[in-house]
């Protein structure tokens, strides 16, 4: 494996009955494929513990916890963890602390960013060889309309993945808006990538904990939307 150093964030709340799950696993895989990772959790002050689980961690494992005062939101935990990464890595991603993100095809995120093929690397679910596990087909419809909704701003099937690795200096100069928790839209529709891989994985909907899924965050979706395809229209910041 291509050594390309890389730093994935995972925002947390109330996570602390799988974060520790989650890193070792995280971890087992980095090592067992060379890889040289870190993951910075980015922790909105959770009353659980989960933010100081992680900091015991740190003393054996490649990961850091980034304690916010409150709940911020998603997407701008993921931005405020990639201003925290370690000044080597060459390569920022997401993704989240419930399992839901299959850690094992992060080796193959590296392999195609390491190549010099592609400068973005997205988990999708919608390519042959990845599906969805334990989510209702209401549910299912609902993720099939929002991925299409954002059709016209990008070839990539799962714009709402979530779970992705892109080149640091695809971001040099882009303005990330943090509004609700698709930061993945976000980073598919202004930086500057040149080719994306999408690499199918089984989705699995969340193991421990409650979704953070509601109506705030689907109005959040269709908000940040109607900003992207007013930027795409009009070239003006959105």
């Amino acid at each position: 494996m291509s050594a390309l150093p890389f730093t994935i964030v995972v925002p947390t709340y109330n996570e602390a009955g799988g974060i520790e799950r989650l890193l070792r696993g995280a971890v087992d895989v980095f090592r067992g494929a060379a890889l040289d990772g870190e993951i910075v959790v980015v922790d909105d002050n959770s009353p659980d513990g989960t933010g100081e689980i992680v900091d015991r961690l740190a003393a054996e494992l490649p990961v850091r916890c980034l304690h916010r005062p409150g709940k911020m939101g998603l997407s701008s935990g993921v931005i405020d963890g990639w201003r925290a990464a370690r000044p080597e890595s060459r390569a920022l991603g997401a993704m989240d602390a419930d399992f839901s993100h299959d850690v094992r095809i992060v080796p193959k995120m590296v392999e195609a960013l390491a190549s010099g093929q592609y400068g973005l690397a997205v988990g999708s679910r919608y390519v042959p060889g990845g599906g969805i596990a334990n989510w209702p087909a209401k549910r299912i419809f609902t993720s099939r309309v929002a991925c299409m909704l954002a059709r016209p701003l990008t070839p990539i099937a799962d714009v709402t993945s979530g779970f992705f690795l892109v080149k640091r200096e695809a971001l040099d100069g882009v303005e990330l808006d943090p509004i609700g928790f698709k930061i993945g839209l976000e980073v598919i529709a202004k930086a500057h990538y040149g080719r994306a891989l999408e690499i199918p994985y089984v989705f699995t909907d969340r193991i421990v904990g409650e979704s953070k899924l509601n109506q705030s965050e689907i109005f959040n979706y269709l908000k940040q939307l109607s900003r992207l395809y007013r930027r795409r229209l009009t070239g003006a910041k959105a």
